[in-house]
Formats: structure tokens, C-alpha cells, sequence
């Protein structure tokens, strides 16, 4: 079937290809923009006036001045909306998909591939126009496939679904074994592969003419390299599945095939390019022994997860970090050639890009090490178990940092310590019942932070290590607020019988003390994000827009500072 000839071939390719690439990259809007429309409720605080009943003491005058002081405190706010950390989110998942792409690439199953698909296009198709347009109808292909297969992990699973991945003990623990097995055969102890039966069905239809067939080359492709690319696809739908947007599988998927198709389409269009690149040999397989070890490192975070949310208490801050070093440590030892598996050539000598990775491989190991005293190692606070599940913490010697302000007031036992203890922070005095929170603010005639958190939400654990520590958040959080941390995904605390209720949000009964807390953050404030900052006084009103994660710290502090002036303007 003869398509298009000449230039005009060219063009039509690059139209489709670049044509598929910004309807995607757009069609995201609308849903996001559907997605603003629906959390635009009581969180969105822009247009409404916090306003006081004035007594017969006050003179309109002086109310109109304090309302306008306070409006000039929030208006110094910066706050970050959640569907602005969702969009965010769907970024860093497209580029941690491109990435994963990249890699694959270089895998001993696809890298040898280049030279001769190029060739097949450019030499076997009658003309190089005609080569050139079926490389790109190639390329686009493999997207097609790739973003159908995060289409259909959404459709399976169903966005509400996608949301529970996150904290869901049975998802975690699949993905756990998951990546492990995934690991092990990156390290050679076997090959995950289809069925060989279904590839030479698929190789069977490539040889049909026109678009169907170059649709079922790249089927073929997909199906052969699935031994190198299963386990980045299955690490990369896993991260994506537990952030529960639902386009994040899809967007996942989109930017590992666009990095995936993008050297076939290039090297047909410079076909004279090939011969700069190097030569197969064992380099594709040391790339795949490291990613092997990142995947049985990245296994330990859903781990990690699974022992926070159900209180298995063993697996703590510094076992995790045991294990990192150990993984770091024999991917050092594997670079420069001092350990090699069956499969591994022989390593002569070391050339410069493996030393300088070996270098950035032992300084990471040698950055964690101090972690195991209780070192905040902020670049991996974000995956790290939170600090006071370490048994052994030289940072709490420190009388000023362990030092927990005292509150005197007439509640002697705090509801659920005993089940948040391994959240708690060094310092800080809190409280995780929201009526207890309401009668200490009223004692102690402070505001109220309230910290919508979760036991496996990787930015509270980035704003705690990051934001929290600083001097002058600090001693705001001390001495001027009453902090009450709500547990979104606590998963064994039970309500008592007398406090079971059934949502009017969702229909369901809530019997567990996370799912309380997530059941009142999405019917007060519809937002289901975390962490989630809220400042209210005593009755429980909202004082100042609330804030998602803002890794500045001048912002926390302003965001601090104006919903103190404004409970203050209050009393």
C-alpha cells in the first residue's frame, strides 16, 4: 500500500508525531481544569472576607481598620493549592517516565535493535522519504501502546481506587515482592519474558503492508524487549498508580514511549548518526545490574509503608537505611569491578563515565552513613521512615531541640498517642483529636495548626525534615500554636462504638480514626491532598487560606505569622 512520497511524506509524519504529542500534552488541561472547578470550595479563600460582629464598644471606624489590616496579612500569602501539587505531580510522573524511557534504551534487549530498524526503514521501504515516514508512524506507534496500557490501569483500578494504592497494605506488599523479583532478574537470576508465542503472532502481522503492519513491528518490539523493559514499566505504573491521579499512569507511560520512540524516529531521519554510537557489548548489561539494584532499593519505600500504616514496628529509620547502604556499597563495589555476576564480561579497565558514577555511588553511600545516628539527611527525608522511629538519635541530646513545650491544661491524657508515637517530633507538644485540640486552644487562647498528614506521604515527611526545623518556624509552632496532626491513612486505630458514623460525603461508615480525619478534610475543605495545612481558632473557623507543601521556608513563616495576626485580631 503506498502512502505518501517525497517531502510531503516527511512533513505528514512530523504533523502526526508532533500533532499526538500536543493533544496529549493538552488534553490534560481539561480534566485538571474539571479537577480546579470541583476543589474550588471552602479551600479557595481568595474572594472571602473574614469578618468580626462588632460589640457596642467598637466603632465602625476602628472595625473597618482591623478588617483591613487583616486582609492586608493574608494577602501576603503564597499559597500552594492542591490541584497545583496535582498538575506538579503529573510533571515529575511524565519525567520520571522520559527517564525511564532513556534507560531503556540502553538495554541489552532494544540498544542492538537501533541500527537495524533504522536500516529496515531507510533502506527496505523503496525510498528514504517513504523510510523516513514509517519510522515516525513507528514511533508513534509505540506511544499509542505504551499510553493505552496506563488507559487501561485506570480503567481496571478506577481513579478512587488509584487514591487507596497509596496506603492499601495488600497493593504495597504486591508491589514490594514486585519490584524485588523485578531487581533479581535485572541482576541475572532470570528473564521475565511474554509468551513466545504471542510475539511471533505479532511478528506474523508486522509483515502486512502499510500502517497496520508497522503497528504490529512495534507491537513486536514492545512484546521482545519486555524481559528489559517489564521491570521499568512495572516500577514506573507502581510509583504512578499510588500518587491516585488518575491521568498519572497514562502520563507515565506517555513520557517513558516518547523517550522509547524518539531514537528510532531521529536516526531515520540522521541516518548517518548511527555511526557515532557504541558498540553493543558488556557496558548494556553493567546498566542493567545497576538498575537491578535501584529496583531492590526503591522495593524498601512500599515496604516502609505498609510497617508505618499498620504498626508492625520493625522496620525503622535505621534498618532502612542499613539496607541502602548495603545496596549503595555493592553497586560501588559491582562499578569498579571488584564483585561481577555470572553473566558480566570481564572489566580490564575502568572508563571515565564509570568512574565518575562509581564517585557519585560511594558519596551517596558515605552521605547516608551519619543518617544512622539520627543525621537528618534532608536530600532523602521524603523516603526515609520518619526520625522518631530511630532507636538511637544523637540530635535528641540536644536539650533544645528535644525539649517538648510544656501546656498546662485541664486534659491529662492525649487521645491516640500511644498509636502516633512513631510520628512524633522532637520538640513539638501535639495533640491528634480534634476536640481535644478545640478545648487546649480555648485554655490556652492559641490557634490552632491543624496537619492533615498521612503515615506514607513522602512531602509531610520533606516538610517536617525540610521546613520544620528552621529557627524561626520552630519557635512559632512552640509557643504560639496548639498543633493537631489528623492521620489520613491510619489504618488500625478504631473509632469507639459511640464515634462510628456513616459519611455524608461518601456513603461509607467510618470505623477508623484515619478514615475520620480523611472523611473531614475532604468534606470541609474537598481536598484529599497531603500534607494540608490548616490555622482555625478556637471554634474551628478557618482564619487564613489554608496551604498544601511549600518547601520555602520565608513562606511557611508567612503563612504562620498571618494566621497568628489573625486570631489575634479576633480576641
Amino acid at each position: 500500500m503506498k502512502l505518501f512520497k517525497g517531502r510531503g511524506a516527511i512533513k505528514t509524519g512530523l504533523f502526526l508525531l508532533v500533532a499526538f504529542v500536543v493533544f496529549f500534552a493538552l488534553g490534560v488541561k481539561p480534566v485538571k481544569a474539571f479537577q480546579n472547578k470541583k476543589s474550588d470550595t471552602a479551600v479557595s479563600t481568595s474572594d472571602v472576607q473574614f469578618t468580626d460582629i462588632p460589640t457596642a464598644a467598637d466603632s465602625a471606624k476602628e472595625f473597618q481598620k482591623k478588617q483591613a489590616e487583616l486582609k492586608k496579612k493574608q494577602a501576603t500569602i503564597t499559597t500552594a493549592q492542591p490541584a497545583a501539587e496535582k498538575s506538579q505531580t503529573l510533571w515529575e510522573i511524565f519525567i520520571a517516565g522520559f527517564v525511564g524511557g532513556l534507560l531503556a534504551i540502553t538495554m541489552p534487549c532494544i540498544y542492538p535493535l537501533l541500527p537495524l530498524t533504522v536500516s529496515f526503514f531507510t533502506k527496505k521501504t523503496g525510498s528514504r522519504a517513504r523510510g523516513i515516514l514509517h519510522s515516525l508512524l513507528y514511533g508513534l506507534s509505540i506511544i499509542v501502546i505504551y499510553v493505552s496500557l496506563g488507559l487501561i490501569i485506570t480503567l481496571i483500578f478506577g481513579p478512587d481506587a488509584l487514591n487507596a494504592l497509596a496506603t492499601n497494605g495488600i497493593f504495597n506488599i504486591f508491589f514490594f515482592l514486585l519490584l524485588i523479583v523485578f531487581g533479581i532478574s535485572f541482576l541475572g537470576a532470570f528473564e521475565i519474558n511474554l509468551p513466545s508465542s504471542l510475539a511471533n503472532k505479532l511478528d506474523q502481522n508486522s509483515e502486512k503492508g502499510g500502517i497496520i503492519g508497522i503497528f504490529f513491528m512495534a507491537a513486536t518490539l514492545v512484546v521482545v524487549s519486555f524481559s528489559c523493559t517489564g521491570p521499568l514499566v512495572g516500577s514506573l505504573l507502581a510509583a504512578a498508580a499510588t500518587k491516585g491521579d488518575r491521568l498519572a499512569p497514562a502520563m507515565g507511560m506517555f513520557g517513558f514511549s516518547l523517550a522509547l520512540a524518539l531514537p528510532f524516529t531521529l536516526f531515520a531521519l540522521f541516518p548517518s548518526a548511527l555511526k557515532s554510537l557504541p558498540k553493543s557489548g558488556g557496558w548494556l548489561n553493567s546498566i542493567k545490574v545497576v538498575l537491578g539494584f535501584l529496583e531492590l532499593g526503591f522495593s524498601l519505600k512500599f515496604l516502609s509503608n505498609v510497617d508505618l500504616a499498620y504498626h508492625w514496628n520493625w522496620f525503622d529509620r535505621e534498618i532502612f537505611l542499613s539496607l541502602w547502604i548495603a545496596l549503595a556499597l555493592l553497586m560501588g563495589l559491582y562499578l569498579i569491578g571488584k564483585i561481577k555476576f555470572s553473566h558480566d564480561d570481564d572489566l580490564p579497565h575502568l572508563s571515565v563515565p564509570r568512574t565518575f558514577i562509581a564517585i557519585i555511588v560511594f558519596a551517596f553511600t558515605f552521605y547516608m552513613i551519619p543518617g544512622l545516628w539520627g543525621a537528618p539527611l534532608k536530600a532523602l527525608s521524603g523516603f526515609l521512615p520518619p526520625p522518631a522511629t530511630q532507636d538511637f538519635d544523637l540530635s535528641r541530646i540536644s536539650a533544645g531541640t528535644a525539649a517538648e513545650p510544656v501546656q498546662n491544661v485541664s486534659i491529662k491524657e492525649k487521645k491516640y498517642e500511644k498509636v502516633f508515637e512513631r510520628g512524633k517530633h522532637a520538640g513539638l507538644n501535639e495533640w491528634y483529636d480534634y476536640d481535644q485540640a478545640l478545648q487546649v486552644s480555648k485554655e490556652l487562647k492559641k490557634p490552632i495548626l491543624i496537619d492533615f498528614t498521612g503515615w506514607n506521604c513522602a512531602n509531610c515527611r520533606k516538610m517536617e525534615n525540610d521546613v520544620w526545623p528552621d529557627p524561626r518556624v520552630r519557635k512559632h509552632m512552640q509557643n504560639d500554636f496548639v498543633l493537631l496532626e489528623l492521620y489520613v491513612d491510619e489504618k488500625v486505630a478504631q473509632l469507639p462504638p459511640n464515634e462510628v458514623y456513616t459519611s455524608t460525603y461518601s456513603g461509607k461508615k467510618i470505623t477508623t480514626v484515619g478514615g475520620k480525619n480523611s472523611d473531614y478534610e475532604t468534606v470541609k475543605f474537598n481536598t484529599n491532598s497531603q500534607p494540608y495545612y490548616v490555622i482555625t481558632d478556637s471554634e474551628g473557623n478557618v482564619l487564613v487560606p489554608p496551604q498544601g507543601a511549600n518547601f520555602n521556608v520565608d513562606n511557611y513563616v508567612k503563612y504562620l505569622e498571618s494566621g497568628l495576626a489573625a486570631y489575634k485580631s479576633k480576641q
